[in-house]
């Protein structure tokens, strides 16, 4: 039974706000919580809504139980108390809008920009995160923006928020489950990614109890936008979404393999992503 707190994240109240991290679309800040941690906290009140927080949150699962490394993942309680004291009123109007739950993301001090140091050579790896963005169908790891840090000697995968398109018109997700994935701007094509060992180390691990655990962690509070479904309704829904997508692989992997073994094919378009989703600035934890 789910209490629409925290679910399954580790619920921490925010005590300050630090900083806004404008590099995002979504308008993210920087703030610390009452465990003395600080985190990039993403917020429900934000013009692209709760969707992207839980995109957010399946994503990390999946990249967790695929052993991709994603920061730590909290749900942020924010007290109206909190707004009256900030001198900006695009932040004071945010942070009205956002009382209640909204996403943490552990701050990693000192995180650089994508290095292809990190991943240079390292087919498995390479091939791993372009499986992962291809089963998500993930709009935003492009060599514009990769989305991609450099943390203590390693890479750490960040911003999942405008994956998961399918729950933006849910009347035709299940048109999506064998849709193509272009990897012709990924941020990765160039390392000539083993997308076919990917997915077959990778498929095992996503059995359905893994899929109901990852799905379970969304708090109700970010799954009260279809009125017609209730939370427990849309997890299940998000679960069957998944695993059509895993099931349909035939139809989507081959295109892809072939793709990634044909290396980078900029196309002439400004860019990729669906027109609904603002541009994110690059190298920002956001």
């Amino acid at each position: 039974m789910h209490t629409g707190l925290g679910a399954g994240l580790p619920l921490r109240v925010a005590t300050r706000y630090v900083a806004p991290l404008r590099e995002g679309g979504s308008l993210p800040g920087l703030m610390e919580a009452d465990d003395l941690g600080t985190y990039v906290v993403k917020f429900r009140g934000a013009g692209q809504g709760p969707k992207v927080l839980v995109a957010e949150v399946i994503c990390s699962g999946l990249a967790r139980a695929l052993d991709l490394p994603v920061p730590e993942l909290v749900a942020i309680d924010l007290d109206p108390a909190l707004s009256p004291g900030e001198p900006d009123e695009e932040i004071q109007e945010l942070l009205r809008a956002s009382v209640g739950l909204n996403l943490g993301v552990d701050y990693l001090p000192g995180a650089l920009d994508f290095d292809p140091a990190d991943i240079d050579g390292d087919v498995t790896l390479s091939g791993r995160v372009m499986w992962f963005d291809a089963l998500i169908q993930n709009a935003d790891r492009s060599w514009r923006n990769p989305n991609m840090l450099h943390w203590h000697g390693r890479l750490v995968l960040i911003d999942h928020g405008a994956a998961l398109v399918f729950h933006h018109d849910w009347s035709r997700a299940a048109d999506s489950a064998a849709r193509p994935y272009p990897v012709g701007e990924h941020a990765l094509v160039r390392f000539t990614p083993d997308v076919s060992a990917a997915a077959e180390a990778c498929t095992p691990l996503l059995t359905d109890e893994v899929l109901r655990e990852v799905v379970s962690a969304v708090p109700d509070a970010w799954l009260q936008t279809e009125p017609d479904r209730s939370p427990e309704e849309l997890r299940a829904a998000y679960v069957t979404r998944l695993r059509a997508r895993l099931e349909r692989q035939a139809e989507w992997l081959p295109e892809l393999v072939t793709a990634a073994a044909a290396g980078p094919q900029i196309r002439s378009a400004a860019d990729s992503r669906p027109g609904w989703l603002a541009r994110r600035g690059r190298g920002a934890q956001s």
